[in-house]
This record gives C-alpha cells, structure tokens and sequence, in this order.
C-alpha cells in the first residue's frame, strides 16, 4: 500500500512510498499481540515485595516459657509468627514476573501492530525529522503542522537523534523512539504513527 510523503511543514511532498504487505498488509494475529503485549508490561513489574519469614527473624531459640502449667498457649520460640516481631506468615517473597516469548511470535505481534494501525489510516510517513537545536516549541509545531496535536502519538526516527528526543521529552502526549526500539506495546498505546521515511526500510528488513 501506498502512502504520501510528508515534509517537516506538515505538506505533501508530491511522493508515495510501497509500504511492504508482508510487515504492512498481514491479517493480525490478535494473540499474538496480545501475548507481546503481556510480556512487555509483565517485564516492567519489580518483584521486591519481601518479608522475614520464621526462619529470618534474629534472636533466641530457647524455650521461653515451660510447656505445662502457664495457662496459656504453648510457645516454642519467640520468633513466633503470633509473637509482634515475629514472622510473617506466607509474607510475599522476590520474584520475577517476566515471561518467555518466542521470537517469531514476538515478530508476527509487531507485524500485526503495524498492519492494525494502517488499516484505520493511523500511519503517516515524513520526509525527515530534525531540528537545529532542542526545542519542545519545534515539535509542537511540527505535530500540530501534521494535525496529531490532539492524539497520542508515537515517532519513530531513524537511529538515534538527541534534538529530536530532547524536544520531545517534556510532552506528554507523544514519545520518540528508534527504528530498533519499537515495540508492540507502544504501537498499540499509541492513537497515531509517524514514521521518518529512512526508518520504513529498516523496520521492513527487522521484521521480514
């Protein structure tokens, strides 16, 4: 499928460019953008809940207290989960949460994202993004020159650019990222793309 190129302004270019069926134009796979989806946000849980079971508590492990004859309870040691300062009981422990994806479902999820978002039109094309210093003011201009000032928005550049990701950083409703860093999350959290033209060609060859 086609798609116009647009400059920095917002203006078409007068030029198209082939967006590749096999990454562009797949029937989704909505598992498999599902299970990408789960393991990218399952990876960004910090498993550091932890309590000091029985076993962890300091201090004595004599009897405190004769078996018989108290009226009370029987009570072996003072790291007693009943005891304050005691253990805890079933208290949670570290874990990770992460899971294992295959790498062909992972690929076939990004190849489903993206043919998702140009099936509803979600996908504009851009000559190149740059700006000659950082400036959020720029990028404003930019994103209200294409019309997507409205909607959350995601930019994927070619390579690395520090004027185009520091310009970004501040606004809320848009994110920059490279060609190599896209991930299923972020292309279906995202209401629109816009994707720098010499970026297209590496996203295809990653994803083929």
């Amino acid at each position: 499928m086609k798609v116009p190129v647009l400059n920095i302004n917002g203006k078409t270019t007068g030029r198209e460019v082939e967006l590749s069926k096999k990454v562009f134009g797949i029937d989704p796979n909505d598992h498999a953008v599902y299970l990408d989806v789960k393991q990218f946000l399952a990876n960004q849980r910090q498993g550091n809940a932890k309590t000091k079971e029985r076993s962890e508590i300091k201090g004595s492990t004599r009897k405190i207290k004769k078996q018989k004859g108290t009226g009370t309870a029987r009570a072996g040691s003072i790291k007693n989960p009943l005891f304050r300062g005691g253990g805890t009981i079933f208290g949670p422990r570290t874990r990770e949460y992460g899971i294992k994806l295959n790498k062909n479902v992972k690929r076939l999820a990004r190849k489903s994202a993206l043919s998702m978002k140009l099936k509803t039109k979600s996908i504009s094309v851009v000559e190149s993004i740059d700006f000659k210093k950082p400036k959020t003011k720029s990028f404003v201009d930019f994103i209200s020159a294409i019309g997507l000032d409205a909607k959350k928005t995601l930019i994927v550049i070619d390579g690395l650019n520090k004027n185009v990701y520091l310009s970004a950083r501040n606004l809320k409703k848009s994110e920059v990222v490279s060609d190599s860093e896209i991930s299923t999350y972020k292309i279906m959290n995202a209401q629109h793309l816009v994707i720098e033209e010499k970026a297209i060609e590496k996203i295809e060859s990653n994803l083929q």
